[in-house]
């Protein structure tokens, strides 16, 4: 082949040239925080198929879901720039220091828990800035491990996406930009608000069967999506046995829901609850 035939063969190819997004984050935006986490801060595997893992996604606010005693839940969304199917919207909880958190029970709860890190105890104890700020990202990592664990073992609770920092990112549960309604707001029918009962009772049994407490469960901690029952607000849950108060925990959550329900109608025994849950746990 002549020189100039193999001009020509060269001219009639066609490359494609890789196409790179200029976008650059704006006001209230940012990179993705998924490459600065480590394996064993990201969600369970196998990742869903909604979760955006792109290097060249951007996380933008859209708003505050709720306020807590202890955290703040922002609603974020993900998305990779001229991509429309590289977009899911998620929730971020936002953990505050102790100087700036309404959260003082926390000491009962960690009660038969231990810090690897001797310097981060120190200087939790000492509750030093450091420290406090060592506390909200405890709180966050111990949201996130509770969630990825019991996500594993089959309980309803948002997939957890990814911790870092005292951030903690999760799937949102709801249609859209709305969250999902906390059972204490959702109008529920006789029938549903049976359901409700009966899906509450089977998580807190599958939570002792690992041998576990939510410690705070309430009818402000349940989410009701298309009557699917979601339990949220996790960092608090206790081992029930190493905890010295441990018991004491789990007859609460037994009260408290129960007697929700009973007040709308929907007669449920706190102590025959509290017995089944004793008897799964042993």
């Amino acid at each position: 082949m002549s020189f100039d035939d193999l001009s020509s063969s060269f001219a009639e190819l066609s490359f494609s040239v890789p196409s790179f997004s200029t976008a650059e984050p704006g006001d209230g935006q940012r990179w993705t925080t998924w490459p600065a986490t480590t394996p064993t801060e990201r969600g369970p595997r196998p990742h869903p198929d909604w979760l955006i893992t792109s290097a060249g996604a951007i996380d933008t606010e859209l708003g505050v879901v709720k306020t807590g005693k202890e955290a703040d839940v922002h609603l974020i969304e993900r998305a990779v720039p001229d991509e429309p199917a590289q977009r899911v919207l998620l929730a971020a909880k936002r953990y505050r220091d102790a100087a700036n958190s309404d959260f003082h029970r926390s000491a009962r709860y960690q009660e038969g828990r231990r810090m690897r890190n001797t310097r981060d105890s120190r200087a939790v104890a000492r509750s030093t800035a450091y420290g406090r700020q060592v506390s909200a990202g405890r709180w966050a990592y111990a949201e996130f491990e509770t969630l990825s664990r019991l996500f594993t073992l089959g309980l309803p609770v948002p997939y957890p996406v990814q911790v870092h920092g005292t951030e903690l990112l999760m799937e949102l549960i709801g249609d859209g930009v709305e969250a999902a309604p906390r059972l204490a707001q959702a109008r529920l029918t006789v029938a549903e608000l049976a359901s409700c009962f009966d899906q509450v009772a089977d998580a807190m049994r599958a939570l002792a069967r690992a041998g576990l407490a939510h410690g705070d469960l309430s009818a402000y901690n349940l989410l009701v999506h298309h009557g699917r029952v979601v339990v949220i607000d996790l960092p608090q849950v206790v081992e029930v046995v190493s905890n010295p108060g441990g018991l004491d925990f789990l007859q609460r959550d037994c009260t408290n829901v129960c007697d929700w329900f009973t007040r709308r109608g929907l007669e449920r025994d706190a102590g025959e609850l509290f017995g089944e849950l004793v008897a799964e746990l042993y």
